[in-house]
C-alpha cells in the first residue's frame, strides 16, 4: 500500500465518508431508474470539494495534488459505483495540461477545475481498443470522423479527439451528432459522428501525446476498478459470515475460505500495480510500463472477483435486489476500455523487447 502524506489521507477520508453517506450504491440505483447519466447535484458537490481540479495546476484554478491523490478519490467512487464524469473530465484536463497552448489552458482548465465544463476522450473507432489507430481526419481546422465508444458523452461540453495527425479539442455544437449506446452497465456511452466540426490541435505535447493520454486513462480506469474489487470482496466476505447453510455459517467451510484467500491475493496484487501506476505518473518514471501493468492487473482481478462474488452469493447474486451483480456488469465494460488484458500483455511484451 502506498505511503500517503497528511493531505492525501484527509482527501481519501473525505471521499470515503462522502461516498458512504451521500452517494452509496443506492444513489446509483436512483440515477439508473431515472434514466440520467449522473446526478447533477452530486457532480456539483464534487466540483465544490475540488475533486475535478486535483491534477490541474494551481495557476489554472486546480489544486495540483497529483495523480495518486486523484486515484484515491476515484477508488472510493468505484466502491459505490458512483456515476460521475470525474474520470472522463480529469483525462480531458490532463490532455490539455500535457499538450495545450497557454491560450488553451487559460480557456478550458479553470472551468474544468470547477466542474462547470465537462470533458471526455473520443479515441476509439472500432469495437475494442487496439492501439492508437485513427481514420478521423482534419482539413482547414475542420474534423471529420466517427468515434465508436465515448464515455460520458451526452453531457460532455468538450471532446479530446484522436485524429490521423494528432490530438484535437472539439467543443460541443455544430458538426457533432451523438447516438446513445446501450451497454450492460447502464452508464453514459455514445457513438459520435464529427462532420466538419471546428477543431483546435493540441500541438505542444509532442508526437507521443496520444500515448501519454491513454496511459493516464489506463491508470485512472484501473483505480476505479480497484475500488470495485474492494467493494465486492468486502460485500462477499460479509455475506459469507452471516449466511447459514447446513446449519453452519458459510465462512466456516474451508473450501470457501480458500477461495476468499485467493481473491484477497488478487486484490492486493492489483492494489500494488494501480498505486504503482499512479505514482509513476507523478514521478514521470516508466509511465507507459506502469500504466499497462496497472490496467492488466486490474482487468484480471476485477474479472475474477466480480465473477466469484456473484457465485459465492448464489442465485440471489444475479438478482436486481443485490448490489453485487451491478459490479459484474460495470466490470465487463471497464475491462474492455483502453485495452483488454491480452492487448495490454502484448503491448508490455513489446515495450520490453520480447
Amino acid at each position: 500500500m502506498a505511503v500517503l502524506n497528511e493531505e492525501q489521507e484527509m482527501l481519501r477520508d473525505m471521499a470515503r465518508e462522502w461516498t458512504k453517506n451521500e452517494h452509496p450504491v443506492g444513489a446509483w440505483r436512483k440515477v439508473r431508474d431515472a434514466g440520467q447519466p449522473f446526478d447533477a447535484d452530486a457532480w456539483g458537490e464534487m466540483g465544490e470539494m475540488g475533486w475535478a481540479g486535483i491534477i490541474i495546476p494551481e495557476e489554472h484554478g486546480g489544486t495540483d495534488f497529483g495523480w495518486l491523490s486523484l486515484g484515491l478519490v476515484i477508488e472510493e467512487l468505484g466502491k459505490s459505483l458512483a456515476a460521475s464524469p470525474l474520470v472522463a473530465s480529469a483525462l480531458a484536463a490532463s490532455a490539455i495540461v500535457l499538450g495545450g497552448s497557454d491560450e488553451q489552458k487559460a480557456e478550458y482548465l479553470p472551468r474544468l477545475a470547477t466542474g462547470e465544463l465537462i470533458g471526455t476522450l473520443a479515441f476509439d473507432e472500432g469495437p475494442r481498443h487496439t492501439g492508437l489507430k485513427a481514420s478521423t481526419s482534419v482539413h482547414d481546422g475542420r474534423l471529420t470522423g466517427t468515434k465508436a465508444f465515448v464515455h460520458e458523452a451526452s453531457r460532455a461540453d468538450l471532446f479530446v479527439v484522436l485524429a490521423q495527425d494528432g490530438v484535437y479539442l472539439v467543443e460541443k455544437g455544430k458538426g457533432i451528432s451523438l447516438s446513445k449506446r446501450a451497454m450492460v452497465d447502464m452508464r453514459d456511452h455514445a457513438e459520435i459522428d464529427f462532420n466538419d466540426a471546428p477543431a483546435q490541435k493540441l500541438a505542444v505535447g509532442g508526437d507521443d501525446l496520444a500515448q501519454k493520454i491513454v496511459d493516464r486513462a489506463c491508470v485512472l480506469t484501473a483505480a476505479e476498478m480497484l475500488g470495485m474489487c474492494q467493494a465486492v470482496f468486502d460485500t462477499t466476505l460479509d455475506y459469507l459470515k452471516q449466511r447459514v447453510q447446513f446449519n453452519q455459517v458459510l465462512s466456516s467451510f474451508q473450501a470457501l475460505q480458500h477461495r476468499m484467500a485467493d481473491l484477497f491475493t488478487e486484490l492486493e496484487l492489483a492494489r500494488s500495480a494501480v498505486e504503482g501506476g499512479l505514482q509513476a505518473i507523478d514521478s514521470g518514471f516508466a509511465v507507459s510500463e506502469a500504466a499497462t501493468l496497472a490496467k492488466a492487473r486490474a482487468n484480471d482481478a476485477l474479472h475474477l472477483i466480480s465473477r466469484e462474488g456473484v457465485q459465492l452469493h448464489g442465485g440471489i447474486g444475479m438478482t436486481d435486489e443485490y448490489d453485487v451483480g451491478f459490479f459484474l456488469k460495470r466490470a465487463r465494460v471497464l475491462e474492455a476500455a483502453w485495452g483488454s488484458s491480452s492487448h495490454l500483455r502484448d503491448r508490455y511484451a513489446a515495450m520490453k523487447g520480447y
